[in-house]
């Protein structure tokens, strides 16, 4: 955060450089401009401050919370207004350099109202806002026995973020409903502390799948991102957490493989411990994980990053038909309209939302369940993704 912060201060400060000109166009007082700058010099000396508050503190966190909403509420409806106001330039260029024209002005404010009125929803009401999203994927060498065999993926609990327990209770309903064979979690079920989970245990215990209920671990899952007394606190931190997937009725793999039988025939489930690209730690040991499973199964691997899939589950000896991982939350911040998928957290992964492919290998990333930093979504709504396997004619 610290080596990019001069960056989204200038392009934050850019916008509204160029946005108050609508602004003075309409509004002449000046005790109203110097509230506008006022607001803008609040919020950057908050972002400063934090990064000199103890990592990984609940005041850090809080901190966190509360100014990346109020950040997106200020800047995103001036972001996206501003090409507005470069149309009209382009136009005034050619005509001479003419004053703004009011009309215009008021669109842009108008645009900025519209989108500020999205922004707020998203962080009061978006980190609930549950979308159930489908995937049928064929495979030829899928056993008959599973075609038509159903996954329900949820990942990125980040319990610690969680105050509203009828709001998670919808989320979970809605993963019941789709009564799949299994539900498959992929990982950071809680933030840094094991003890975020006590609260939500009885609720994440009354998940039901028929043929079973697996998970692994994420990054945040380790306790890595904050200051223990010791290395032996930290160590007891991890073990109670993973007492704690076998509390809510998980099975947690870790760089293992485990086979679901049907009908005389089985398809092979893996898991591996967190690996990630880009300064996140390579815990994960796929081929510890395939070292017993067969050359011909058919294989779902359960992965949290999606940067392993690119660095090392297609370049693995065994063939991994379908790979589930989260982590990236689609930044909890994008536009999902019309066939458009944009968010800015592809320009840090390849793979950050829903499903890609290479030759016979696939990889779905859920955008999320829960929610971490900013208290909601803004257009990548929290997942819970359902993924039905068909066997295909080869």
């Amino acid at each position: 955060m610290a080596k990019r912060l001069p960056l989204i201060i200038l392009l934050w400060l850019g916008a509204d450089i160029y946005f108050n000109q609508a602004v003075q166009t309409l509004v002449h007082s000046s005790l109203l401009l110097w509230c506008y700058w006022l607001i803008d010099l609040l919020l950057v000396t908050g972002i400063v401050t934090v990064i000199f508050v103890p990592r990984g503190s609940r005041m850090q966190q809080t901190a966190i919370t509360w100014l990346m909403g109020l950040m997106l509420l200020a800047f995103v409806p001036r972001l996206f207004s501003v090409p507005i106001l470069l149309i009209e330039d382009i136009t005034r260029l050619f005509r001479g350099w003419p004053p703004r024209a009011v009309w215009v002005s008021e669109l842009t404010l108008g645009m900025a109202a519209v989108l500020f009125l999205i922004v707020l929803f998203g962080i009061t009401r978006g980190r609930h806002f549950y979308r159930v999203r489908r995937e049928t994927i064929y495979f030829p060498d899928l056993p008959e026995a599973f075609d038509g065999f159903t996954i329900s993926q949820i990942t990125d609990v980040h319990s610690g973020s969680f105050t509203d327990a009828e709001g998670v209770q919808k989320g979970l309903d809605l993963v019941n409903a789709q009564q799949s064979d299994v539900i498959l979690f992929t990982g950071d079920l809680v933030n840094n502390h094991a003890s975020e989970m006590d609260r939500w245990i009885p609720a994440f215990a009354g998940l039901k799948a028929r043929m079973g209920k697996f998970s692994v671990l994420g990054n945040h899952d380790y306790g890595d991102y904050m200051q223990w007394e010791s290395a032996e606190a930290k160590h007891a931190n991890l073990a109670r957490l993973k007492n704690v997937h076998s509390e809510i009725g998980f099975r947690l793999l870790l760089d293992e493989a485990v086979t679901i039988q049907k009908d005389k025939e089985s398809i092979t489930l893996l898991g591996v411990e967190n690996w990630g690209k880009g300064g996140f730690h390579k815990y994960g040991d796929l081929k510890k994980a395939t070292a017993d499973v067969p050359d011909d199964a058919f294989k779902v691997l359960m992965s949290h990053d999606p940067s392993h899939w690119e660095g090392v589950t297609l370049d693995h000896d065994q063939h991994i038909h379908l790979t589930l991982s989260g982590h990236t939350h689609g930044m909890q911040f994008g536009i999902e309209l019309f066939g458009l998928k944009w968010s800015p957290i592809k320009y840090v992964y390849k793979q950050w939302a829903g499903l890609y492919r290479n030759g016979g290998r696939f990889l779905y990333v859920n955008r999320g369940f829960g929610f971490l930093g900013l208290k909601g979504r803004i257009g990548m709504w929290p997942e819970v993704a359902v993924i039905t396997l068909k066997r295909s004619i080869a």
